[in-house]
């Protein structure tokens, strides 16, 4: 059965970010996760979940390197005095115009220049799946249906046998939205990323999926628990709460999506 972790948008208040941090740990989260935009740094968040929690690891998803190198990326994590030793650092190319290559260049200087911690590098295309499997610590998913994440599980065990090594762990996110108003939640989410830029504009083309319905929408738990289960092929399943940016509403969907 897959581990679960739960995520939130960077920038989210620090006093909500602690509190929330603490009820995913007594709910069974084992980690902690923001993205991070340029309106806020996913790091900072990660800040604020480790004043509120002591063992989930903490997750950023993802750094990209278009707007951060790997110095300034360390230089944040030492700025926010946070433990490597609990860090999962998603890293992508953001808008590269040669994503691959960017990804498989920048390889060396992460591990260089951002030490003692797990590297994840964020993958949709078989490409960068294999790209994971063969030089780095993990694979993020995004926007992806269970079917389809078990495909690209399959590209990034590949890379990682072509280059002799044993698979790496595959995250990803899943959108999950609970209550009346869980399938509008989710449509807006899925809106909006669906047309960001060529890169999701071609993926979501490949998973030829009606629009607002990748992720979970649910009207209770159980329902939530049972969709989420299904994308058995993460290992760590992070269930990006889709409510409003207050302890209440981020705590229903976290409860009503915990493990069993």
């Amino acid at each position: 059965m897959s581990a679960r972790g739960f995520g939130v948008a960077a920038g989210l208040d620090s006093a909500v970010a602690t509190q929330l941090a603490g009820r995913c740990e007594e709910l069974g989260y084992t980690s902690m996760w923001s993205n991070d935009h340029p309106a806020a740094s996913g790091l900072e968040t990660l800040a604020d979940f480790a004043e509120g929690s002591a063992a989930p690891q903490l997750g950023v998803a993802v750094i990209a390197l278009d707007r951060h190198s790997p110095e300034e990326i360390n230089a944040k994590i030492e700025e926010t005095g946070l433990d490597r030793s609990r860090l999962l650092i998603g890293v992508g190319a953001g808008f590269s115009e040669k994503p691959l290559t960017k990804m498989r260049e920048a390889h060396d200087e992460l591990r260089e220049e951002i030490p003692g911690v797990k590297l994840i590098l964020a993958a949709m295309g078989p490409k960068m799946c294999a790209l994971a499997g063969s030089h780095y610590d993990g694979a993020f998913f995004n926007w992806m249906t269970p079917e389809f994440a078990a495909q690209a599980r399959e590209k990034v065990e590949a890379g990682a046998a072509d280059a002799g090594r044993p698979a790496p762990k595959v995250y990803g996110y899943v959108r999950t939205s609970v209550g009346a108003d869980a399938e509008t939640r989710l449509a807006k989410e899925e809106g909006f990323y669906r047309d960001l830029h060529d890169g999701y504009r071609n993926h979501f083309e490949r998973l030829g999926e009606p629009p607002g319905t990748v992720g979970v929408a649910a009207e209770d738990p159980d329902t939530a628990d049972e969709r989420l289960s299904a994308y058995a092929a993460l290992d760590t399943v992070v269930v990006r709460g889709l409510a409003s940016a207050n302890f209440d509403a981020m705590d229903r969907v976290a409860t009503a999506a915990a493990p069993r």
